[in-house]
This record gives structure tokens, sequence and C-alpha cells, in this order.
């Protein structure tokens, strides 16, 4: 029988990105490739790059040479964003075989023919504008949840954001295939699934290969309810402009929707918004997040904000703290701002320190670990229903309520991907919350 090659993968950056190595992953396993992890030796290193973290080429690097010290002869693969953006540099460091961008990345398998190594990295890379097809992704087997994904690329044009040169243009899976996906996440016993997308409340878009919507993100949430076996579903991260009022209103109704949502603001200040192109003022913002404190009372509300923007200023950036400050969000995600090349943002005046983006990071993040604490303390003494993950943490295992509450007992392997009725008791010292059965299982 001759000898199965071994593939491992490693995986920078967002959801989405997680969900696209799960799906080029089970292409290796179909075309008869053994999947191994990362920490072991492999004869193929596959790893998805990220653009929007900071320092993604320094990660790529060490990532690179973890792989060859595990074996030195393995032959390396980037995909992914980074990869998309600049491949001659992700191709130029030591080691790299092969680097695919936005289109080819799932069609990975077709370019191993030969596994040999090469002196300099083999760049398949196309124009971004031909990244206008739909290929449809889901994450299993990692966690207790799924990720996914029913859109891919951005039509907004951000000033700080490379995300559209690296994914292309908004489109979307169909319905149909959303809906498949879903059904086959469920089957598999995953009591969780996350939808996730670059820009999903642009959901429809492009799904038949053209600009017209033909589903809106409402209908594909509405859809999505009425899939059997699927405990809970969440949406992962939306735009302010397009969630709109109806998805709320059926959000707080759902049978499986969870009462949680992500947000991204970027900037508390409607000056700024303007520089960054936001399509949205503070104001609607506002009226977002009072329109779901109004339906749901104890949904869980995360903010993303970008601190350190070219032109803000001192006042500016108060306006963006006190903004947050008297708003009633839960947490925050906050990323210091970071030039990128062939953004308009690169060429605005007036950049700010880099010491003070990282003092005004430190205060929003200080802000964040303060509105989670008030978040977790309105919780305190209801009850509420707890997905365990899979993983013993210091003799706990960890679980996320609907609202997305971290809580912690201690561990027991039988809790793993079951779902629990339980009373929130008390904040730990770590901040994780403790809690009790309503209904102790038998097995306790």
């Amino acid at each position: 029988m001759e000898n199965r090659k071994k593939v491992a993968f490693y995986t920078l950056g967002c959801k989405l990105n997680f969900s696209e190595t799960s799906t080029i992953a089970r292409n290796f396993t179909t075309e008869g490739f053994d999947r191994v992890d990362f920490e072991e030796a492999a004869d193929i290193y596959v790893i998805n790059t990220c653009s929007v973290t900071e320092n993604a080429d320094k990660q790529f690097k060490q990532i690179v040479k973890k792989a060859l010290k595990k074996n030195d002869k393995a032959f390396i693969a980037a995909v992914g964003c980074y990869a998309q953006l600049k491949p001659e540099e992700l191709a130029a460091v030591d080691g790299v075989d092969l680097v695919l961008g936005a289109t080819e990345k799932f069609k990975i398998t077709d370019y191993l023919h030969d596994l040999t190594k090469n002196d300099l990295g083999e760049v398949h890379s196309c124009e971004i504008e031909e990244a206008d097809f739909y290929v449809g992704s889901y994450s299993i087997g990692d966690r207790t949840r799924a990720f996914l994904k029913v859109q891919d690329g951005c039509d907004y044009k951000c000033t700080y954001c490379t995300i559209p040169l690296a994914r292309g243009i908004s489109r979307s899976d169909t319905m149909e295939s959303v809906l498949k996906n879903a059904k086959e996440i469920s089957e598999q016993n995953i009591k969780e699934i996350v939808l996730t997308g670059v820009n999903i409340g642009d959901y429809g878009k492009g799904e038949f290969g053209n600009k017209k919507h033909e589903h809106t993100f409402l209908d594909l949430v509405q859809a999505l309810d009425q899939v059997e076996g699927i405990e809970r579903l969440r949406i992962s991260s939306i735009e302010p402009n397009l969630l709109k009022n109806e998805t709320i209103d059926f959000v707080s109704k759902s049978r499986t929707f969870v009462p949680h949502f992500h947000i991204p603001l970027q900037s508390g200040s409607n000056e700024i918004l303007k520089k960054m192109k936001r399509r949205y003022m503070s104001e609607l913002y506002t009226e977002r997040v009072d329109k779901i404190r109004e339906v749901m009372p104890n949904a869980c509300i995360g903010v993303d904000v970008i601190v350190g923007f070219p032109g803000e200023t001192e006042e500016l950036f108060l306006e963006t703290f006190n903004f947050l400050n008297q708003l009633d969000i839960s947490y925050l995600h906050v990323f210091t701002y970071s030039e990128r090349d062939n953004t308009e943002a690169v060429l605005m005046e007036h950049p700010v320190a880099m010491n003070v983006r990282h003092k005004r990071s430190k205060m929003l993040r200080g802000l964040s670990v303060k509105k989670r604490r008030a978040f977790y303390e309105s919780q305190l003494g209801q009850t509420k229903t707890v997905l365990f993950e899979s993983e013993n943490r210091e003799g706990y295992i960890q679980g996320f309520t609907e609202n997305y509450v971290k809580v912690k007992t201690p561990w027991n392997p039988e809790l793993v991907n079951t779902l629990h009725q339980v009373s929130l008791t008390k904040i730990d010292e770590d901040g994780i919350v403790r809690m009790a059965f309503i209904e102790q299982p038998a097995y306790l």
C-alpha cells in the first residue's frame, strides 16, 4: 500500500479563515491525504494567512520556521489574504514553496503533484477582479461550534481596510447551499453554528453572480431558524447600517438565534467615521444598541473599535471613549490602527504617534474589562443555558451562555458539548462566572 502523505494546517486571523481552512482540509482528506496536528511532522504544511492582524509577516515567518523544525523537507504552502496582497513577500520567505491567492486556495491540491522543495516560492495569484465566484465553506471538528460561511468579499471602501483587495467583491452563497451546509453540520451533533463572512449583512448580493439581491440577510436568518437539529445560531459580526430593526425583532423571538450581537463601530467620533468612509454616523449606532436593549434587555453586545487613526486628536479620541463609556454595551475588541499599503488612510495627514496609539488602546481595553464585568454582574442570579466546550482548563470546564457569558465548573468530560440550564451565582477572581445546575445531571 502506498504511503499516504500527511498534511497539517495553521490558521491566522478570523472565523472566516477557520471555516475556509476546514473546507480546504476536507478537500485534502478526499484526495487521500491524512490530516495531522500542526505540532506533528507532516509532508505538507498549509498556512492560512491574515492581512488584518499586526505583524502578519513576522508571525508568518515564525510559523514557517516551526514547521521546518518538524520536517526540514516539508512542502510549505501559504494561502489566504496576506498571500493575495503580498504574494512575492511570502514567496521570498525561506522555506516557502507555494503561494496561492484568493481564487486558487480552494484548488490547492491541483498544485501539489510535485512536492520537491523550491528555491523560491512559486506564486499563483489572480488579479483580485477575478475573485468573483463563491466557494462555500464551514468548519467542524475543531470546536463545539461550527463556523458557517455565508458571504465573501466586500464592496465597501473603508479607507483603512485591505479586505476588498484581498478578497474581492461582495458575493454570497445561494440560500439552498447555506441551508444544505447547515443541515450537514446539524447532523454531526454540533450544537451551535456561528454565521460568518466578510460583510454578512450584505448577504444576497452576488448570489447569482450579479449585484441583484435575490434574498436578504433577514430571509437567510428566517430560513436558518427552520433547520431542524440546530440548537443555537449566532451572528458573528454585522455592520450597524445593515443590521435592520426587522432582524433584531426576529432574533428576539427566534427559536435558535441567540441574543448576542457583534457590531463594528470603529470610532465614536463622526469626524473620524467620515474620514474612515464608514456608512453611518454614531447616532445610528446608538439607535441600534437602544433597539436591541428594548427587545432583548439581556443581550450581549460586542463592539469593534480602532484607535489612533490619522487625524485622531486627543479630543476626538475622548469623544470615542465617552461615547462608549455611556453606551450600554458588553465588551470591546480594540484594534490599534496600523498602516496598510494601497489604502487611502496611509496617505492621510497627521498620523498619530505609536506610543499615543498604544496608550489609547490600553485605555479602551481597560474600559472593556469594566463593561464586561458590569454585564456579567447584571446577569448574576439569572437562569441561562450553557453549552460546554471541550477543553480541560486547569481542572475546569468552560462554556458560554446563549448571551455569551463565560462560565466554568469543575472538569467533567461528560459535560463536553452538552447544553444545561444553570443559575449564574458569582464572578470568580479570574473574571469567569461560577454557576449551579438547575437540575443536577445524573453523572455528576
